[in-house]
């Protein structure tokens, strides 16, 4: 099963790290927060990865075609290029990586329409390049098998939800996406962690205004085709410099509660 992870957007929130990098390449510890997602859903044994690239996509290329002399040891023999030995493999063996250019302005509706041509399974996962948890990944998957609707996504509680939007939801079933929070008890908002059918497709259009949560989701919803997996474990993003130092902390201090491997 492939994932597709979105990481295009411009980071504008993260405007510290932002103007130089990805915001899916900003560290978390010595690696970017990408490797960490990537490496939550290595832990289920998914390890087909399909990168939405944007925004300063070549840094995103650059760090993987570079990964294996950067993250082994190396001899090399000056004036025989064809000298060149690896030491100590990495634990990301068997890694395939897809990096796909989707448009720097492209919103992420565009992006996965752009995708599509990797996809040849009827389900995908799905998520977006900030976000971590401690998300049991094959739970998901069989939730969503489970009720044979279009998208999964992942519910969290956070406080304040006011700054991401609430789900509306009757039982399982999203009945409204982005509402604003009427109180911070009891609230969902959207984790990403989607297992996805392929029929979304259908919902998409290659045009660069083509939104995920505005317009596609909100109609995906409409159509009771939205179902909510609910996580209360720990899930946070990087969306500004107080979170990056945040998950640095826990990182540095042994707490990073989504490192499972």
């Amino acid at each position: 099963m492939k994932v597709v992870i979105l990481c295009g957007g411009l980071g504008t929130r993260l405007p510290e790290e932002t103007e130089f990098r990805p915001k899916p390449m900003v560290d978390i510890g010595p690696k970017p927060i990408l490797w960490h997602i990537m490496k939550i859903y290595a832990k289920y044994g998914i390890t087909d990865f399909i990168l939405a690239l944007g925004y300063k996509s070549e840094m995103i290329k650059e760090y993987f075609y570079h990964y294996e002399i950067m993250n082994n040891d190396v001899t090399i023999e000056l004036g025989r290029p064809e000298s060149f030995h690896l030491h100590d493999f990495h634990d990301e063996t068997g890694w395939k990586i897809t990096l796909a250019n989707t448009g720097k302005d492209a919103k992420k509706g565009a992006r996965i329409k752009r995708i599509e041509k990797y996809i040849d399974d009827d389900l995908f996962l799905m998520t977006y390049g900030d976000g971590v948890a401690d998300i049991d990944i094959k739970a998901l998957l069989d939730f969503h098998k489970g009720h044979g609707r279009l998208v999964t996504l992942t519910g969290v509680g956070v406080n304040p939800a006011a700054r991401f939007g609430e789900l509306k939801v009757a039982g399982d079933t999203v009945k409204a996406f982005f509402e604003k929070p009427a109180s911070n008890a009891g609230v969902l908002v959207n984790g990403g962690f989607f297992v996805v059918n392929r029929k979304i497709f259908d919902y998409l259009i290659d045009d660069d205004s083509c939104d995920l949560e505005h317009g596609t989701l909100e109609r995906i919803a409409s159509e009771g085709q939205l179902m909510v997996y609910r996580h209360s474990g720990f899930w946070a993003c990087m969306d500004t410099i107080r979170d990056m130092e945040y998950l640095n902390k826990l990182w540095n201090e042994g707490k990073a509660e989504w490192k499972m491997w």
